[in-house]
């Protein structure tokens, strides 16, 4: 697992032991970057479920402006931490150790991007669309990228936010939502 573009490419990036964690491969990341590649430079992101940070890690690489990283598990908030360092990105980046759920329901800030990519296995991606769009977290035009199994069925959402297209590789889907102007 490495960085792919930006002022950290190249750098790989420490994994968490055991089954727990599921990196983003390197096909999807690239391709999610490349759904996302206007909309990351001097912007806010947030990465919930951050697991390693890679995703939030790209972003800054890339651009970004500044990330929010949050997992509930110590050793990934660890991790990040850590890949943060490796990466020289620190200064932008802020590890909150915390329940994802929690964290967003208690967050008092707006973002531009947000990835969501939990364990494929649960209900948190759907239970993570529906709050961050009752609480309106994202700016204008922001974006929601979720990474899920193909076989996921992602919700509808309420104006101003609008489901958009899905994108397939292999067996792993992206979906993408935005914020609309008011």
């Amino acid at each position: 697992m490495r960085v792919i573009s930006g002022s950290a490419r190249g750098r790989k990036l420490k994994e968490l032991p055991g089954l727990d964690t599921r990196p983003t491969t390197d096909r999807v990341k690239e391709s999610m970057f490349n759904i996302v590649q206007f909309d990351i430079e001097g912007r806010s992101v947030l990465d919930l479920f951050a697991g390693t940070g890679q995703l939030g890690i790209e972003a800054l690489s890339r651009g970004a402006d500044r990330c929010v990283f949050v997992d509930q598990n110590r050793a990934a908030a660890a991790v990040v931490r850590e890949n943060l360092d490796h990466t020289r990105l620190t200064d932008r980046a802020r590890v909150v150790q915390a329940e994802s759920l929690g964290f967003l329901t208690s967050c008092r800030e707006k973002f531009d991007l947000i990835f969501l990519d939990p364990p494929y296995h649960s209900d948190l991606l759907e239970q993570a669309v529906k709050t961050a769009a009752e609480i309106d977290i994202l700016k204008e035009h922001g974006i929601i990228l979720c990474e899920s199994g193909l076989e996921k069925e992602l919700p509808q959402v309420r104006s101003p936010y609008l489901k958009g297209r899905e994108y397939r590789y292999g067996k792993i889907k992206l979906t993408l939502y935005r914020r609309t102007a008011e």
